[in-house]
């Protein structure tokens, strides 16, 4: 019997069978939930009827850790257990302006490693206490604009994983289908009297889900716009409007969750057919419609998305088009009480949000 011959070969094994079953086991976790939690409701706003015109709002606040940040998390986690990146002796770091890190926190939990969210001093309460109910510490700074910065200096400084959600948002997701937030939306649209949107509105905090709305419509070959409405001291509107991706702003925006100081990696200006900028009075004015009309209370990333597809389903109703608009329900409103509904909060940020809202009664006919 003739030995097989020794090859000369420089060789390192590093395949470590008690890693690689704590992987198959975390990620079988993390598809677990997925399947268990990835669709939410289509809510319908009640427009006139003769308008010919309807109004939707993916209700993302129903995900487990309440916001549309949700899907992101499981993404990400996803994208780094299978890119190698997570490991079972290391922490998760990110940064964040809360909402991402509650729902890191919960995935982190749920497949048993350390979470640290670098946020602003300035993130409500409500967050901060959703994070540390699901085991995640959080690590305050003063400037917005550290946070990316010092995210990553604590994941080196600890052997963790610094997640960076606002790289890596847009390739996270599988934007081909697999029951993303587009998939679902138009799932659920088949059965509506206009099931292909004139426009879907979303707005950007990583720009992820405006890439993958986007991105979808493109593949599926449809005609549906995508139209992102940004807030006040947002880099994304004037990035996209001078075609300038070095764009910064100076001030930080007041929207939790969306608006950036700079034009973040995963927005992709491109992708997108339309940019509205929205005053921040007027968003709080149609989350606080937007409860007199369903009683639902959301927060004011979902106004801003919703002041802007008001605008549209009257710019549809004047040229005398009938269709369908869909926006975002992007998280509950009960974790902005001391903001957004605090008449205190608002004159202290200078914020007069009666014109508008009188603005929306108006043309919703909800003045007598």
């Amino acid at each position: 019997m003739n030995d097989i011959p020794s090859l000369d070969a420089e060789d390192i094994d590093r395949y470590d069978p008690e890693h690689r079953a704590w992987l198959r086991a975390a990620i079988a976790t993390v598809q677990s939930e997925g399947n268990r939690t990835s669709d939410t409701h289509l809510l319908s706003v009640p427009l006139p009827s003769e308008w010919g015109v309807d109004l939707y709002l993916k209700d993302e606040s129903t995900h487990p850790t309440g916001s549309l940040k949700h899907r992101l998390a499981r993404s990400l986690f996803l994208h780094g257990l299978c890119n190698g990146w997570i490991r079972r002796d290391g922490p998760v770091v990110e940064a964040s302006s809360g909402s991402t890190a509650v729902s890191e926190a919960y995935f982190a939990r749920l497949i048993g490693v350390p979470f640290v969210a670098v946020m602003a001093r300035s993130t409500s309460r409500e967050k901060i206490k959703l994070i540390e109910l699901y085991g995640g510490r959080c690590h305050f700074v003063e400037d917005p604009r550290e946070v990316y910065d010092v995210a990553a200096s604590l994941a080196r400084e600890c052997g963790g994983h610094y997640m960076d959600q606002f790289t890596y948002a847009e390739r996270a997701t599988d934007w081909r289908g697999n029951n993303n937030i587009a998939e679902s939306i138009f799932a659920q649209m088949e059965l509506e009297p206009h099931p292909e949107p004139a426009w879907i509105v979303a707005t950007a905090g990583t720009g992820g889900t405006s890439a993958t709305l986007a991105r979808y419509v493109h593949y599926t070959r449809r005609a549906t716009g995508i139209c992102v409405a940004d807030p006040e001291n947002s880099a994304y509107f004037p990035g996209w409007r001078d075609h300038d991706p070095a764009a910064t702003t100076a001030v930080g925006s007041r929207m939790e969750g969306i608006g950036r100081q700079r034009v973040e990696a995963s927005f992709l200006p491109q992708s997108i057919d339309r940019m509205m900028r929205v005053p921040d009075a007027a968003a709080i004015a149609a989350i606080h419609v937007l409860d007199e009309l369903i009683g639902r209370k959301a927060g004011a990333s979902t106004g801003t998305g919703l002041w802007a597809a008001f605008r549209i389903v009257a710019e549809m109703r004047a040229a005398g088009r009938t269709g369908s608009v869909v926006s975002l329900i992007c998280d509950p409103g009960e974790r902005y009480l001391d903001k957004y509904y605090s008449e205190a909060w608002l004159a202290e940020n200078g914020l007069d949000v009666a014109p508008h809202r009188a603005r929306l009664e108006e043309f919703l006919g909800l003045r007598g």
